[in-house]
């Protein structure tokens, strides 16, 4: 174990026990990383440092605030919180969200989201940009298993949003937000598009508007 966890490379699939995994994310050394596991293997990611990965994130919070706000939508925002099955799937998305009867169910003290115990999150949102592939391909599996409804992946370099709604175990791409009733997808890259050029709060005077 000692060997695995020297050697444990980040932003890539490593075969490990769940375990292993759990031995790994406690060292000192992966503190700041993301985890994830999924079908007998692990995935450690650096935090996500640098202006663009950062203003997209912060651009789809704030606009998933103003819609469910004006539409009188209940809402429960995690930003890099941790699900977990137990002995199985662990994954730490960018952005996550509760909607309508979910909203109040996961309790403030909850550190690790048990989805043993609670229901996976309506809507799980991943910031790519430089693991753009892999929120594509086996991140998108893993969402599947833990049975989110909708799973979106940012692409920060091309200013775009894949959006696949999560059905019986696998997923296909939408135009539309199926838990965001309503809600273009196309609007919101709209707005991501206007970041580039405007502060956050022109973005949100433009949102209001839209909305």
């Amino acid at each position: 174990m000692s060997q695995l966890r020297a050697k444990t490379p980040t932003d890539t699939w490593v075969n490990a026990s769940w375990e292993e995994y759990l031995q790994v994310i406690d060292e000192p050394d992966y503190a700041e990383t993301k985890g994830y596991y999924y079908n007998g293997r692990m995935r450690l990611e650096m935090s996500p440092l640098g202006n663009p990965h950062s203003r997209d994130h912060a651009t789809i919070i704030g606009a998933l605030y103003l819609f469910a706000g004006l539409r009188k939508i209940d809402l429960d925002a995690h930003d890099n919180c941790t699900y977990r099955k137990t002995g199985c799937e662990e994954a730490q998305p960018d952005v996550s969200f509760y909607l309508g009867a979910n909203a109040e169910v996961i309790p403030w003290e909850a550190t690790i989201v048990d989805l043993d115990v609670y229901p996976s999150p309506d809507l799980v949102i991943e910031v790519a940009y430089s693991s753009l592939a892999d929120d594509k391909g086996e991140k998108r599996l893993l969402y599947e298993a833990l049975g989110v409804r909708e799973y979106w992946v940012i692409d920060v370099q091309n200013v775009q949003i894949i959006a696949f709604e999560v059905q019986n175990g696998g997923s296909r791409k939408i135009e539309q937000s199926q838990v965001f009733l309503g809600l273009d997808i196309a609007l919101l890259e709209e707005a991501l598009r206007r970041s580039r050029q405007m502060n956050h709060g022109k973005v949100s005077a433009w949102l209001l508007s839209q909305f």
